[in-house]
């Protein structure tokens, strides 16, 4: 009974369209800022190094480098002061939390670039291609073409 009226109640605290990003990709977070009357919205920017909770209590943690100083903000998913979360670039990551960042500086905090290839097919929709799956689709046109 009590499990049921906390759904309920999570269910009206929630956002329908939530953009999916996943740990290791680079978001642009926008925030709704009260100035007086006026209401604007600031840009965050930075790599997702953490996600964190589920249903209404989501959590994600954005980390950037300001003027040589890291900077890390904790957002909640679903709050109605977030106004849209871009992802600019995914990255390839292994971990679920990238906390190990925290410790580089300068290059070495760069993550490897999530490859994402289309393949189009004049008879069949454009298919997006990941990882190996893009690689072996590669080889395979390479060969196509070598045949041809």
């Amino acid at each position: 009974m009590s499990q049921e009226i906390i759904r309920l109640v999570e269910a009206r605290a929630k956002k329908e369209n939530v953009s999916k990003f996943e740990v290791g990709d680079t978001v642009n977070v926008h925030c709704k800022i009260l100035e007086g009357d006026k209401e604007r919205v600031q840009i965050f920017n930075g790599v997702v190094i953490a996600r964190s909770g589920g249903g209404s209590s989501e959590m994600f943690t954005v980390r950037r480098i300001v003027a040589g100083e890291g900077v890390e903000r904790k957002f909640p998913l679903h709050s109605p002061k977030i106004a849209k979360v871009d992802v600019v670039r995914s990255a390839v990551v292994r971990r679920a939390k990238l906390y190990f960042l925290r410790d580089r500086v300068g290059k070495a905090v760069r993550l490897t670039e999530r490859r994402v290839e289309r393949v189009v097919d004049e008879n069949k929709p454009a298919k997006v291609r990941r990882g190996k799956k893009a690689k072996a689709a590669k080889r395979e046109a390479r060969k196509q073409e070598k045949a041809e």
